[in-house]
């Protein structure tokens, strides 16, 4: 035999092959789902929101310097979002459009405020969804006056 009495190398090239596989399917395991959750049909009812036929998404969250605010999954600046949903409305979106404002906890209320104003500007419905509550758990206590 002409290898030495201690190849460490060897030994360490399976490890290694490990835990590169396990590194590319991290990486790729996302890719590989169609979508996640289960498909649930509720029961018709009269209290359930209408369901809106032609819907946009306007997500705003915090950002550094300015909100970050998305159309569908394109990030836009506030002018840009006004030109779009121009170009939507001459594209022959239907009259009852309706675009959802999703708002972010940590979002500054003015924006969601103007943001609002300039979608119903434009004449599209408004239904602001998702707006979080802030968890009991996490909210700083307050100390005690007497």
């Amino acid at each position: 035999m002409s290898l030495p009495e201690r190849p460490g190398l060897l030994h360490a090239v399976p490890i290694l092959d490990i835990f590169m596989f396990l590194w590319l399917l991290f990486l790729l395991g996302s890719s590989l789902l169609r979508q996640s959750g289960v498909t649930v049909d509720l029961p018709p009812s009269r209290f359930q929101l209408e369901r809106f036929q032609d819907t946009f998404v306007v997500t705003l969250g915090p950002g550094e310097g300015a909100p970050r605010i998305h159309l569908g999954r394109d990030s836009v600046d506030i002018s840009e979002l006004s030109t779009r949903l121009d170009q939507l409305r001459d594209d022959g979106v239907r009259a009852k459009a309706v675009v959802l404002l999703q708002t972010d906890a940590g979002t500054p209320v003015g924006t969601e405020r103007e943001v609002a104003e300039l979608i119903l500007g434009k004449g599209f419905r408004l239904a602001v969804v998702g707006a979080n509550m802030p968890d009991a758990g996490t909210s700083k206590p307050q100390p005690a006056t007497e």
